[in-house]
């Protein structure tokens, strides 16, 4: 009878120790609207609250993504303001970018950074994006050093990684939502 117990205890352990690491793996997407705007987004894998954006605008007819991203960090140097409008140097899969700082903002004990990787006709690039994911099996951003400028000086974790095996569907109906938009305001 204790053995029968004892099995069932550790089956019943390894199924829930199973699906606590399935739902942690579940990747969450958000899909709304803001005035003009609608957006998908996806958090962070390293930290949870750096999020993945992809914004389509009613004011571009839903054809274009603004896609960017952002980096929570405690370190609070005097001169991290200075850094909007820079190009800082990222790693993007290990492939060398840079991307656009928009705006840097208080957010709990440190700061919430705000970058850019630029507009992109929506199509072309969702399913660009879904095949650079699929090769790599990853999308990782880092945040890397470069010409006069320090990482770990603004930066205390660098580098952050997305799931993105839901990007398509997610954007597509963001992309849905904006049309929506449109078709009201007509």
């Amino acid at each position: 009878m204790k053995r029968v117990l004892l099995i069932i205890l550790l089956h019943l352990s390894l199924f829930f120790i199973i699906f606590a690491y399935q739902a942690q793996a579940e990747e969450e997407w958000t899909i709304d609207t803001f005035k003009d705007l609608t957006y998908a987004r996806v958090y962070g894998e390293v930290t949870h609250g750096d999020s993945l954006n992809f914004f389509i605008s009613r004011n571009d007819d839903c054809l274009k993504v603004y896609n960017n991203f952002t980096f929570y960090t405690y370190e609070k140097p005097g001169d991290i303001k200075q850094l909007i409008d820079k190009n800082i140097p990222i790693k993007l899969n290990g492939t060398d970018l840079t991307a656009n700082v928009m705006s840097v903002s208080p957010f709990l004990m440190g700061y919430r950074v705000s970058f850019s990787l630029g507009t992109f006709p929506i199509r072309d690039y969702i399913y660009f994006l879904k095949e650079f994911y699929d090769e790599f099996q990853k999308y990782e951003i880092e945040i890397v050093d470069g010409i006069d400028f320090k990482a770990a000086k603004y930066f205390d974790v660098r580098v952050n990684n997305w799931k993105l095996d839901n990007l398509v569907p997610s954007v597509l109906e963001a992309h849905k939502r904006c049309k929506e938009i449109s078709d009201l305001d007509s």
